[in-house]
């Protein structure tokens, strides 16, 4: 990847401030807390969608034998499953939280059903919804994340995607709280190894198809420090059924060349969504003293290019699609032109083969800013 500096030179005055601001809203808001996971006991209610979703996490519990999830790191980790209710006026990109205390599942995301697993009971569960159209798909969530945020986005991906499969939230013992960037660091590194672990598991439990994983910011980085050790384990027969989608990574992108020199190529690419304009990620380049972050390249740069090629993963720029907040960090959400556009055969055909390209949302097409990239895109 081709590396420049940003300093706080190269940010307006006070827009550190105004992106952890934007960053941290829902906190100064309220946070959603444990009880948006509590099923709710309206016998009445009939729910129009439900999303089936487990979680596998190196989060703590708050108390044996109950799904309340801390920020404290688990020693052995932890399995459950949600069955999440979608309310019929849901609009895409959006998690309906309850406005107070209590949840309306006729206007909210609602939990109806909840359970304890063991590793065995999870991984069984995963291979019975298994097929050929029908692969499982790990979410692993970014920076300032508490456990129902990450659940309930997996849910909100996977109603408005509607892509069949089997979704598994994988929660590391993120802070969910803007002061602590290090500590989240610290606590996503701690989690690589569990992540391993499940990409064997789910690998081993659903012979014949793939497992896709889908990582945001430092998610990513957690992600990429997983395939690594599976490499350094000689486990490319897990590399080789893995389908890594990583959305805005937050990894030095110095540090990406050399984890993708130790992984080396992928059986399928990379795929990596980044924006340019990612104000989160200026500020991350700041906080790691001016290091390029992965997920805010320009994929315009001739030398990025080559280094997609070089690397073996494809880059998307997918800044034409509308953001969540003034962070720009957040764009993945808009799952429904992406996964459209992602899952049409000539898309596919052309994102096989590595380098740099752009993603139009209003045409939903993929395109290249280089010649022989629209070439390969074109099929000529």
């Amino acid at each position: 990847m081709s590396v420049s500096r940003v300093t706080s030179r190269n940010l307006r005055p006070g827009m550190v401030l105004a992106v952890c601001m934007a960053i941290g809203l829902s906190a100064c808001a309220g946070r959603p807390g444990p009880e948006t996971l509590a099923p709710i006991s309206d016998a009445k209610f009939k729910p129009v969608k439900v999303e089936t979703l487990y979680a596998v996490t190196t989060r703590d519990r708050a108390e044996p034998g109950k799904n309340v999830f801390t920020a404290g790191k688990a020693r052995t980790v932890n399995y459950a499953s949600f069955d999440v209710s979608i309310p019929a006026s849901h609009k895409p990109s959006n998690i309906e939280w309850p406005k107070g205390s209590k949840v309306d599942p006729s206007t909210d995301f609602a939990v109806i059903d909840q359970s304890v697993m063991q590793r065995e009971q999870l991984l069984d569960a995963v291979a019975r919804r298994t097929g050929k159209s029908s692969i499982p798909t790990v979410f692993v969530h970014g920076y300032n994340y508490n456990f129902q945020e990450a659940l309930y986005r997996l849910a909100q991906l996977k109603t408005d995607s509607d892509i069949d499969g089997s979704p598994i939230v994988f929660s590391w013992p993120s802070h969910a709280a803007i002061p602590a960037y290090v500590a989240d660091k610290e606590s996503a590194t701690y989690s690589r190894d569990a992540l391993a672990q499940l990409l064997v598991d789910l690998t081993a439990r659903t012979k014949g198809t793939d497992v896709e994983v889908f990582a945001h910011s430092m998610g990513g980085w957690l992600t990429v420090e997983a395939l690594r050790q599976l490499k350094l384990q000689g486990r490319s027969d897990v590399l080789n059924r893995l389908r890594v989608i990583l959305a805005a990574p937050d990894i030095d992108a110095d540090v990406f060349v050399s984890q993708l020199d130790v992984i080396g190529p992928m059986r399928r690419p990379i795929t990596i969504l980044v924006s340019p304009d990612d104000r989160a990620l200026k500020v991350s380049s700041i906080l790691g003293a001016g290091s390029q972050r992965v997920g805010a390249v320009d994929v315009n740069d001739p030398k990025v290019a080559d280094a997609a090629k070089t690397a073996g993963v494809n880059v998307i720029d997918i800044s034409s699609l509308e953001s969540l907040d003034a962070t720009n960090h957040n764009r993945y959400v808009e799952a429904v032109a992406l996964a459209k556009t992602l899952g049409k055969p000539t898309a596919n055909a052309g994102l096989g083969d590595a380098g740099a390209f752009i993603f139009d949302a209003a045409a939903q097409t993929i395109s290249s800013p280089f010649s022989l990239a629209a070439t390969v895109l074109r099929g000529n």
